[in-house]
C-alpha cells in the first residue's frame, strides 16, 4: 500500500502520515486490537510512533537524502519484515526533492512492496513528482485550513496558555497564516512574546505592527478618499502610511483585500473571522453604493498598480501614480452607463460646435412639461416622477444613494460626504430635464445631507415596529412568551395598510 499526501506547508502532512502509521499498527489497550481508524494512543506502538522512536516506523527527509544510494538503502531494508510491529512503514517527507535516478530506483519497490511494508510519501510540490510514481500511489490532497477554523484553534491555544488575546488579533494571525497551522502557531508564539514584553494581551494593533500590515482604519480612510475622487487627500494619506514605515506594496495589498471583501459582501458572503464592526459597516456601505462593474474595474486597476510598484525603481512614486489613476478612473462611468449616457445625450466632454439647424425646421419640443405647481419638492417626489416616466433603474439608484442637501425649484444639491457616482449626478440632470421640460442644475456638496429614501423608509419601519411592540396587549403577550415574536411579514403588511390609509 502506497500513500501520497500533498498540500501546502503546515497543513499536517507528516502528522497525518504518523496517524496512518498508528492506525495500521495499533494493538489497542489490551494488546488484542487490529488496524483501526481510531488508534487508542496508549498502546506501545501508538506511544512509540507519537514519540518518534518506533523501530518499524522510519521517517526520512528526502531533502537531505536525494541520491540513488539513499534509496538503495531503503530498498534493501524494505525487504525485511517488521521487527515488532504489524507493518514496517516508511514516511518519506518532501519526496519531490529526490533525484530522477532515485525515483527510478524506487519505482519497482513502490509497485511491488514486500509483504508488511507500507510507504507514505509527503510533498508540497506534487507537480515535481514523476507521473510514474503518482500512478503507483493513492493520492490525498490536504486542503488549506480555513481562517475561521485557525482562529478558533488559536483561541483554544491561548486559553490553554493562559494568555489574553483579542479576537481580531487572532483573525489577523489566521489570515496571515494562509491556511498553515504551523505558520500560524509560529506567528502566534511571536505575538505572545511581544505581549509578554509589553505586559498586556495580544492586541490587533500589536499584531499589525509585528506583521508590517497597514492599519485597517487607515486603509478604509484611503479607500473613502479614492472613491470620492480626492486625489490630494489620497496622496497625503499614503504618505502618512509611508512615513510610519508601511511598504507601498502593503498599502496596495490592503486596498486589494478591501475591494475583494466588498465584492464578497455584495454577493452576501459570510463575515470573515475577526472582522471589526467598523470594517463590516464600511464594507456594507461600499457594497451598496458600488456596482459589480465598478468593483471589478477597481480590482484590475489596483492589481496593475501592484505589479508596477513591485518592479518599480521608485516604489512610493509608482504607488502615488497608481492611486491617482484610480482617482481619475473612479469618476468615469462603466461601459453600460456610458452607453446609456450617450443615448440620453449627456455631454462627455467639451462639445464641438453643432451645425446650425435649417431655418425651415422648428425646434424640438421637450418630451414633457411640468408646471411650477407639479415640480417635485422632495427627493421622494423626484423618485415618483422618475418612476412615472419609466426610469426605474435611475429611480432605484436615487432611492439607495442620493442624500439631498437642498432642493430649490430645479436646483438640486446632493451630498458627496458619502460616495456618490458622478455619472448618477449627470444622468439625473439630463433625465429630469427631459421629464420636466426644464433645465436642471444637479450638483454635489461635501456636507452631510438628509437620509436617503431607503434609509428614511428603514427608519420609519423600525419606528412603526417599535410602536406595534409597545401596544399593551402585544407587549404582555411577548412578556408571557419570551420566545414569541411578531412576524416581519406582518409588520410590513400593517405598515403598508397604514401608508395606504394615510395616502
Amino acid at each position: 500500500m502506497r500513500f501520497l499526501l500533498t498540500g501546502v506547508r503546515g497543513v499536517g502532512k507528516t502528522s497525518t502520515a504518523r496517524l496512518l502509521a498508528k492506525a495500521l499498527n495499533c494493538i489497542g489497550p489490551d494488546g488484542q486490537g487490529g488496524p483501526t481508524i481510531n488508534p487508542c494512543g496508549v498502546c506501545e506502538p501508538c506511544v512509540g510512533i507519537a514519540e518518534g522512536r518506533h523501530i518499524d516506523v522510519i521517517e526520512m527527509d528526502a531533502a537531505s537524502h536525494t541520491g540513488v544510494d539513499d534509496m538503495r538503502a531503503v530498498i534493501d531494508a524494505s525487504r525485511m519484515t517488521a521487527f515488532v510491529a504489524r507493518y514496517k512503514i516508511y514516511i518519506i517527507d518532501e519526496v519531490h526533492m529526490l533525484s530522477k535516478n532515485a525515483f527510478n530506483a524506487l519505482l519497482k519497490t513502490l509497485e511491488e512492496p514486500a509483504e508488511g511494508v507500507k510507504f507514505v510519501l509527503a510533498t508540497t510540490e506534487v507537480n515535481k513528482v514523476p507521473v510514474t510514481v503518482l500512478s503507483r500511489c493513492q493520492r490525498f490532497d490536504l486542503r488549506r485550513i480555513p481562517a475561521d477554523l485557525l482562529a478558533e484553534h488559536f483561541a483554544r491555544v491561548v486559553a490553554a496558555e493562559g494568555v489574553e488575546a483579542e479576537p481580531e488579533a487572532l483573525g489577523l494571525i489566521a489570515r496571515a497564516a494562509e491556511g498553515s497551522a504551523r505558520d500560524g502557531l509560529s506567528i502566534l508564539d511571536q505575538a505572545i512574546a511581544h505581549a509578554d514584553m509589553d505586559g498586556g494581551a495580544v492586541s490587533a494593533g500589536a499584531v499589525r505592527d509585528m506583521l508590517g500590515l497597514s492599519d485597517r482604519g487607515a486603509i478604509r480612510d484611503l479607500m473613502t478618499l479614492l472613491l470620492s475622487g480626492d486625489g490630494i487627500g489620497a496622496l497625503a494619506a499614503l504618505r502618512r502610511q509611508y512615513d510610519l514605515g508601511v511598504d507601498p506594496l502593503g498599502v496596495l495589498r490592503g486596498l486589494l483585500e478591501t475591494v475583494h471583501a466588498t465584492t464578497l459582501v455584495k454577493l452576501g458572503a459570510a463575515q470573515e473571522a475577526g472582522q471589526a464592526t467598523e470594517e463590516r459597516e464600511a464594507l456594507l456601505g461600499w457594497a451598496s453604493s458600488l456596482s459589480f462593474a465598478a468593483l471589478h474595474r477597481l480590482w484590475q486597476l489596483l492589481l496593475k498598480g501592484h505589479d508596477e510598484v513591485a518592479r518599480a525603481a521608485m516604489p512610493i512614486e509608482a504607488c502615488e501614480m497608481a492611486l491617482l489613476r484610480l482617482v481619475h478612473a473612479s469618476t468615469l462611468p462603466d461601459p453600460g452607463d456610458l452607453a446609456r449616457m450617450i443615448s440620453n445625450g449627456v455631454p462627455l466632454g467639451t462639445p464641438s460646435p453643432a451645425p446650425a439647424a435649417p431655418a425651415a425646421l422648428p425646434a424640438a419640443a421637450p418630451e414633457a412639461v411640468v408646471t411650477d405647481q407639479d415640480m417635485p419638492r422632495s427627493i421622494s417626489q423626484i423618485v415618483a416622477l422618475l418612476e412615472g416616466a419609466g426610469e426605474l433603474a435611475l429611480a432605484s439608484r436615487v432611492v439607495h444613494h442620493a442624500s439631498i442637501v437642498s432642493l430649490d425649484g430645479s436646483d438640486l444639491v446632493l451630498s458627496s460626504a458619502r460616495p456618490i457616482s458622478p455619472d448618477l449626478v449627470a444622468e439625473l440632470a439630463v433625465t429630469l430635464k427631459r421629464v420636466t421640460g426644464r433645465g436642471w442644475k444637479v450638483t454635489t456638496a461635501p456636507t452631510p445631507g438628509a437620509p436617503t429614501v431607503r434609509e428614511a423608509e428603514a427608519a420609519q419601519r423600525e419606528a412603526f415596529k417599535a410602536e406595534i411592540l409597545a401596544v399593551p396587549v402585544i407587549a404582555a403577550a411577548l412578556e408571557a412568551f419570551p420566545d414569541a415574536e411578531v412576524p416581519e411579514t406582518e409588520i410590513d403588511r400593517l405598515l403598508a395598510a397604514k401608508r395606504s390609509v394615510t395616502a
